[in-house]
């Protein structure tokens, strides 16, 4: 079995003791050894800087129910920039327009095809300026809808009917695509759903239970991220 796919098993036997006993067992980790994830930064106006303690949320969910410790303190990272690399997780949202020139599309791709991972949610009226840009990263590569079977929707809490739906945004169901590079999902990007606005429970206000759904369709990006095989 792959290391990713060995550690996502171990993942989810931890987790299911951890919510039987009460917690989950820990290490004192220094923090400059925990994983450090990112935001990414872009130009064209859209507010890729909105919500901000969305992913610090999520980083303290997920430090609290899976035995990954990652650093609370994220950082933002141009999309053109080489410190990419320094991450296995990056995160991309907002609201409005995007631009992305050749050079930071093909250090994107290289990012993404040398085993990192990017996770966009739509924050309601960035489909139609995130979806050119995809396509500008990956000419040659479709958005493929992913079915609800698929693992990211099981890595650790069950979503059986797929992405939960956070935010109304225009009342379509929630869909949840990926591009995958030699059969590795290097790209999921959500619609009509909204997770982030969910992870921002101190800005939007929710029902408890969105909030949570999100929180653990999180979990299951990152332990998906994190573990699955390069």
């Amino acid at each position: 079995m792959p290391f990713r796919s060995l550690l996502s098993a171990i993942l989810v036997l931890l987790v299911a003791a951890g919510a039987a006993a009460g917690d989950l067992p820990r290490k004192n980790i220094p923090e400059e050894d925990k994983i450090r994830i990112a935001r990414i930064q872009y130009r064209g106006g859209g507010d890729w800087y909105n919500d901000p303690s969305s992913l610090t949320n999520l980083i303290d969910f997920a430090n609290r129910h899976i035995p990954l410790s990652i650093q609370r303190s994220y950082d933002d990272v141009s999309i053109g920039s080489r410190d990419l690399y320094q991450y296995p997780f990056v995160f991309m949202t907002g609201h409005g327009n995007i631009d992305v020139n050749a050079t930071e599309a093909a250090n994107m791709r290289e990012y993404l095809d040398n085993g990192g991972f990017l996770y966009i949610d739509d924050d309601y009226g960035f489909d139609p300026y995130v979806r050119p840009v995809i396509e500008r990263i990956f000419p040659d590569e479709d958005l493929v809808e992913l079915p609800a079977s698929y693992p990211i929707y099981s890595t650790v809490f069950d979503f059986p009917d797929g992405l939960p739906k956070i935010h109304e945004h225009d009342g379509k169901p929630p869909r949840g695509f990926g591009i995958f590079r030699n059969g590795r999902l290097v790209l999921y990007y959500t619609y009509e759903t909204n997770l982030a606005d969910g992870w921002a429970f101190d800005v939007h206000d929710n029902p408890e239970h969105l909030t949570e759904a999100s929180l653990r369709m999180g979990v299951n990006l990152l332990v998906y991220a994190l573990t699955s095989p390069q």
